[in-house]
């Protein structure tokens, strides 16, 4: 199996997970047969692993509710909404600010005339 998450996900080195990453719900590969879907509720970190505690997916007969792993393991993050529109709408308002500036430079006067 080889997890890479979904359109609505970034990719996150688990190194770098964080306070503010807490009630997110991410996915992970933590091995290669298991693929783990949880909301991460705490995060522990030292010089080699990170150390995740997930939410509400313990007591089961195959569910663990604690991972470890590398710092550079891949983990997947909900994409921050708001600054991917942000981005979109400033990619789009520079493309229509290039089309304006070029509609003027091709010679043409499209001004109304009486």
């Amino acid at each position: 199996m080889d997890y890479t998450g979904s359109q609505s996900e970034k990719v996150v080195p688990a190194g770098e997970l964080g306070r503010n990453h807490i009630g997110q719900t991410i996915s992970f590969q933590p091995n290669e047969f298991t693929v783990v879907f949880g909301k991460l509720a705490g995060v522990a970190r030292t010089e080699a692993m990170v150390y995740l505690s997930l939410q509400g997916v313990g007591n089961g007969t195959h569910l663990k509710d604690e991972y470890d792993l590398p710092l550079t393991h891949d983990v997947y993050v909900p994409v921050d909404v708001i600054t991917n529109a942000e981005s979109t709408i400033k990619d789009l308002f520079g493309k229509v600010q290039e089309n304006l500036r070029g509609a003027g430079h091709k010679g043409e006067d499209r001004t109304d005339k009486l």
